[in-house]
C-alpha cells in the first residue's frame, strides 16, 4: 500500500513539536551545578513553585495530547465481554497505522519497520515526563479528592482503565465472592466491611494499606504538587492498588537517572501476588515484604533517600507492620472463572471454539506459554523483548525512546480486568497486545488467529 504523504507530514511535524517541547529536560539543577539529588533547601515558596508549574501546564498537556492522538484512536469501543465487576472490556486495536495494514506490517522485518518509522508501539511517555511523580485517574480522584494534583491531569480515557471499584476475591473465602460489594475500600470503611472475615493480623495489615503516608508529590513541604497542606495529605498503598487490584495510576521508575531515561510505569494488580517472586521496577526484590518496605523507603520519593527524610518517610517495622500487610496481600485472589480446570487450562466442555483455538495457539505457534505457562500464566522471570529493534532512539515528549531492557512476566490470569497493558500501558487493549507481540515475535498471525488469542485471554 502506498504511504499517504499528508499523514507522513503530520507525523514529522508533531514529532518535531514533541522534541522541542522537551528541551528543558535535565537532571536536578542547583544553581549551575547538576546534581543527582533534588534541592533539599528550597529558595522559593510554594506559591512560586505552583505558579511556575501552572505556567507550563496547558502547553505540556497539549503536546502530550497531540502525541496520544497521533498514536491512538482513543474513542470508546466495546463488545460483549465484561470485566469481573461488569464494566465493558475495551476493544482494539487502537494504534494508528500510517500507509500500511496490520497484515503488511507483520510481514516486514524489524529493520524495515524501524527505517520507515512504522512501529505503532514505542515506549509511552509520562504526561509531563520532565516532572514525573504519582498521577491518578479522575475516577479515583472523584472518590478521593486529596489525590488531585494542581499541575497535571491523567492522560488516558477511563474506558481504557480498570473498574473504579474492582471486586475483591479472597483465597480464604471464595464463598463470599466480591467482598468489596462495589465499594472502594478506605480507612473509613475497611473495618465494617472486613471485620469477621479477616484474622486480626490481616485486618491490621489492611488498615496500614489504606493509611496515608507522605509521598514526593503529596506532603507538607513547599515543593508538593497538591494544594493541601493539612492532615489530608499523603497517599496509601490502595490509592494506586485500589481494592487490591489497580486503577493503572502512573509513575516513573524511581531507580533510573537521568530523568529522560526513566520509564513510565503503570500500577500492576496485587491479585495473585502470593504466586509472584519478582517485584520492583528492576525486579531486584524477591518477596512482597521487601517490596512493601522498598515502596515506603524509596519509591514513594523517586528513589531519593535525602528527599524522603525531608518529606517525612514512614519507616515500617518489618516484624509486625510489613508482615501484617503482606499477610493480607497474600490472600488476594484472581477473579474466579468456571472455564478453567484444576490445571488452569480451559475445560473443553465449557469453552467456546474460538477460546479453544486461542489456547492451542497460545501453547503452540504463538509461543506465549514459553513465558506465560498455566496455571497462573507467568514464569516468574524476566525477558528482554528487544523492542528497540523496531524504532529509533529519539527524545519524544521528554522521554528517551531507548531500550526497555528486561521486563517482568506478569500473570495473565484475569487479564481482561487490567487494561492498558505492558509495563507502561502502551498497549491499550488486548487486541493491541496481540498485535505488539505478533510484531515482536515475528509470528505473522492471521486476523482470525489474533481474534482467537484475544478470546482465550479474556477467558482466563
Amino acid at each position: 500500500m502506498r504511504r499517504k504523504k499528508g499523514h507522513s507530514n503530520v507525523r514529522i511535524g508533531i514529532c518535531v513539536l514533541l522534541v522541542v517541547g522537551a528541551a528543558a529536560l535535565v537532571p536536578a539543577q542547583q544553581g549551575n551545578i547538576v546534581s543527582s539529588y533534588g534541592p533539599n533547601n528550597q529558595d522559593v515558596t510554594f506559591d512560586q513553585i505552583k505558579a511556575a508549574r501552572l505556567a507550563v501546564k496547558a502547553e505540556r498537556a497539549k503536546t502530550h495530547a497531540a502525541l496520544l492522538a497521533l498514536r491512538y484512536d482513543l474513542k470508546e469501543g466495546t463488545g460483549d465481554a465484561r470485566m469481573s465487576g461488569g464494566k465493558p472490556v475495551p476493544i482494539g486495536p487502537t494504534a494508528r497505522l500510517v500507509g500500511v495494514t496490520w497484515e503488511q506490517l507483520g510481514k516486514m522485518t524489524p529493520e524495515q519497520i524501524k527505517d520507515k518509522g512504522l512501529f505503532p508501539y514505542p515506549p509511552l511517555p509520562f504526561p509531563d515526563h520532565a516532572e514525573g511523580g504519582m498521577l491518578f485517574p479522575k475516577m479515583t480522584i472523584d472518590v478521593l479528592p486529596r489525590l488531585a494534583r494542581f499541575d497535571m491531569d491523567f492522560d488516558l480515557p477511563e474506558h481504557f482503565l480498570p473498574e473504579k471499584a474492582p471486586p475483591i476475591f479472597l483465597t480464604t473465602r471464595p464463598d463470599l465472592g466480591d467482598v468489596s460489594k462495589g465499594k472502594v475500600i478506605t480507612l473509613e470503611n475497611y473495618y465494617e466491611i472486613f471485620n469477621g472475615i479477616l484474622n486480626p493480623k490481616q485486618l491490621e495489615g489492611l488498615r496500614l494499606l489504606v493509611t496515608q503516608f507522605p509521598q514526593q508529590q503529596f506532603n507538607a513541604t513547599e515543593d508538593r504538587r497538591t494544594d493541601r497542606a493539612d492532615g489530608m495529605i499523603g497517599v496509601t498503598c490502595f490509592d494506586c492498588h485500589v481494592n487490591g487490584h489497580t486503577n493503572r495510576a502512573t509513575h516513573l521508575v524511581g531507580d533510573i537517572r537521568p530523568q529522560e531515561f526513566r520509564h513510565r510505569i503503570n500500577t500492576p494488580t496485587l491479585r495473585g501476588v502470593n504466586v509472584q517472586r519478582l517485584f520492583g521496577s528492576q525486579r531486584a526484590l524477591k518477596t512482597v515484604e521487601d517490596f512493601t518496605e522498598f515502596e515506603q523507603r524509596a519509591a514513594y520519593f523517586d528513589g531519593d533517600h535525602t528527599m524522603a527524610a525531608k518529606k517525612g518517610v514512614n519507616v515500617l517495622e518489618r516484624g509486625s507492620q510489613v508482615h501484617f500487610m503482606s499477610e493480607f496481600m497474600a490472600i488476594l485472589d484472581f477473579p474466579p472463572t468456571s472455564k478453567l480446570n484444576i490445571y488452569g487450562e480451559l475445560d473443553a466442555a465449557k469453552a467456546a471454539p474460538s477460546e479453544l483455538r486461542g489456547q492451542a495457539l497460545f501453547n503452540g505457534r504463538a509461543r506465549c506459554s514459553t513465558c506465560h505457562p498455566a496455571p497462573y500464566y507467568t514464569d516468574n522471570d524476566m525477558h528482554n523483548l528487544k523492542a528497540e529493534r523496531f524504532y529509533k532512539q529519539t527524545l519524544v515528549n521528554g522521554m528517551m525512546m531507548a531500550h526497555d531492557g528486561p521486563i517482568k512476566t506478569f500473570p495473565l490470569r484475569g487479564a481482561k480486568d487490567s487494561p492498558p497493558y505492558l509495563h507502561d500501558g502502551r498497549c491499550l487493549t488486548l487486541e493491541d497486545t496481540v498485535e505488539y507481540f505478533n510484531l515482536i515475535q515475528q509470528l505473522q498471525l492471521t486476523a482470525q488467529e489474533k481474534k482467537d488469542l484475544v478470546a482465550f485471554m479474556r477467558a482466563i
